[in-house]
């Protein structure tokens, strides 16, 4: 308890408090302001878009992961050579570091000589502008996310797929069910802790994700791909305006509790355990 009261506790405190203050990061004085920073966010129409591209960040990120991945476990938990190979293969992205990645992809994404527009332009379709384009900057991101988490998301599937007791698979074979009735009536609500577990823990990687945006766009461009974590690190660390982040901080915290609240509350109907 002491250890979370000081690093979590404490600073959680703090930056509330500094949300409600006007300061520069270096003068000694903070002068209270009062709600001044949360008025001038919520009457700031670059805060709705921040707010926007993070919700379009989480689904893009969530969902696709936690289909891929379980798609993925589905396809290696069967007998076939190399599987472990595969396996290794695809949660090397997991353990390769962000920023690495990052630089990677911004490679293959660049428009005049980027694989990805080679790949695009050998099977007949038109070049995208990915990165450089406010269109298709958000989607490159996700696509580089979600490149990384898919593995980290199939491991996790892996285990819960072979913890599904196999004399409930065959009593249902028994009664006559097919291999997509068994998956949906005996396997997934069995493995729905896994799929709670990641769609929380995913949730929150998703608002908190900042080496990818920072190396691959820095937020642009026009602010197509700047969430909220990222208005926070330009507001504190290029504006030095502390206030205003710690208000940004603020929001992003009780977004976050909010979410995880309501997806707990939901899973008590839908988690089996």
């Amino acid at each position: 308890m002491i250890p979370f009261a000081i690093f979590w506790m404490g600073p959680l405190i703090y930056v509330f408090y500094l949300s409600f203050t006007e300061w520069d990061f270096m003068s000694p004085d903070k002068v209270f302001v009062g709600l001044d920073n949360y008025r001038y966010l919520f009457e700031n129409p670059a805060f709705y878009k921040a707010l926007g591209v993070t919700l379009l960040f989480c689904i893009g990120t969530v969902v696709p992961v936690i289909f891929i991945g379980l798609g993925l476990a589905l396809l290696l938990n069967t007998r076939m050579r190399g599987r472990g190979f595969y396996q290794a293969l695809l949660f090397s992205p997991w353990v390769t570091p962000t920023v690495a990645i990052s630089i990677v992809w911004s490679w293959i994404f660049e428009p005049e000589a980027g694989l990805a527009n080679y790949i695009l332009k050998l099977v007949g379709l038109p070049e995208l502008g990915w990165l450089k384009d406010p269109q298709w900057a958000l989607a490159g991101v996700l696509i580089v996310t979600a490149w990384k988490l898919v593995g980290w998301a199939m491991i996790f599937y892996m285990v819960a797929l072979r913890n599904v007791p196999q004399d409930l698979m065959e009593a249902a074979d028994l009664d006559g069910a097919n291999r997509f009735q068994r998956f949906m009536r005996v396997t997934l609500p069995l493995i729905s802790p896994t799929t709670l577990f990641l769609f929380v823990v995913l949730l929150i990687q998703s608002l908190q994700a900042y080496d990818q945006i920072n190396v691959l766009t820095q937020g642009g461009p026009s602010g197509s791909t700047r969430t909220l974590l990222y208005m926070y690190y330009q507001s504190a660390f290029e504006s030095f305006n502390i206030g205003e982040a710690s208000s940004v901080a603020t929001i992003l915290i009780i977004i976050c509790m909010l979410f995880s609240l309501l997806t707990l509350t939901a899973s008590r109907k839908t988690t089996h355990y």
